[in-house]
């Protein structure tokens, strides 16, 4: 079908089309979803993907629908600077879209959901092609839109405080491991930040466990713990970022966790210790 079809299911409002089966239409959505073009991938495929997930159009079917998107996250798996990644990282913002779904509507078992989330975790630790925004093809996003998907799993009823524990791990992790020379510059340090936040609002984790998570990302983002033979800076940035965005968003957002008086301080003095040359008072 032509984008001019799907130009007018847009116009209606992203109303099912009627002359078409819904399998049908779900497969070329899929596909439009690995689109370079930013009209077809961003602006057609993802939200009538997401519109009909929201209108409870695959309640009788979301188990297919998100088995489909995680099988998406393997297309051209460490492939870096190929049109693939837009495949895997939309399909990980439509898995988003299904756990929040799911959140509301409790229409899965907990077996599918913790099966979802372990592809999930093994493909944003994986993911190789850390790219924002390509010129001329819009946005790529794979970790921000990896991060949204953790935020919503970690909303599932079904995780509880080990799993919750785990996933801020692997949200860690991906900001250790992210390569120097790759950085993280399109908002995605905020985008996990957010999705952090969705796990610890859950109130199902207490200092001594997040105590530990938040020195292991300070130690990560010090630019003045080593020898001064490199750049320390671009080493450090992802976890120095995340640890900025997470205090921003403890501070001021909404909804704070119960945790909040006591992780703030443990967030402070990691910030107080990775920023230590610039809290000096001047002298002379």
């Amino acid at each position: 079908m032509s984008l001019g079809y799907w130009s007018h299911v847009q116009a209606a409002g992203f109303e099912v089309p009627s002359d078409r089966p819904l399998d049908d239409l779900t497969a070329e959505l899929t596909a439009m979803l690995g689109s370079t073009e930013p009209e077809v991938r961003d602006g057609t495929a993802y939200p009538a993907l997401a519109t009909w997930i929201g209108r409870g159009v695959y309640d009788d079917l979301l188990a297919g629908l998100g088995d489909g998107m995680v099988a998406g996250l393997s297309v051209g798996l460490g492939d870096t600077g190929a049109d693939t990644v837009f495949r895997r990282s939309f399909s990980a913002l439509i898995l988003a879209e299904c756990l929040h779904r799911n959140n509301e509507q409790h229409l899965l078992p907990g077996a599918k959901v913790l099966d979802w989330g372990d592809r999930i975790a093994v493909w944003f630790l994986t993911e190789a092609d850390t790219r924002g925004f390509v010129p001329g093809k819009g946005w790529a996003h794979a970790v921000a839109h990896g991060a949204d998907a953790i935020g919503a799993l970690g909303e599932s009823p079904h995780l509880a405080g080990p799993e919750h524990a785990a996933l801020l791990d692997v949200l860690a992790e991906r900001l250790v491991r992210q390569p120097a020379e790759a950085p993280l510059a399109a908002g995605e340090p905020d985008r996990i930040a957010a999705a952090a936040m969705r796990i610890l609002r859950r109130n199902t984790l207490g200092t001594d466990v997040l105590e530990p998570w938040i020195l292991r990302l300070g130690a990560a983002g010090n630019p003045f713990g080593g020898p001064v033979d490199h750049d320390p800076f671009a080493a450090t940035a992802a976890a120095q970022a995340f640890l900025r965005a997470l205090f921003v968003q403890l501070s001021l957002a909404p909804d704070a966790p119960a945790v909040r008086p006591d992780l703030l301080l443990v967030l402070i003095e990691a910030l107080r210790t990775t920023n230590a040359p610039y809290l000096r008072v001047a002298t002379g």
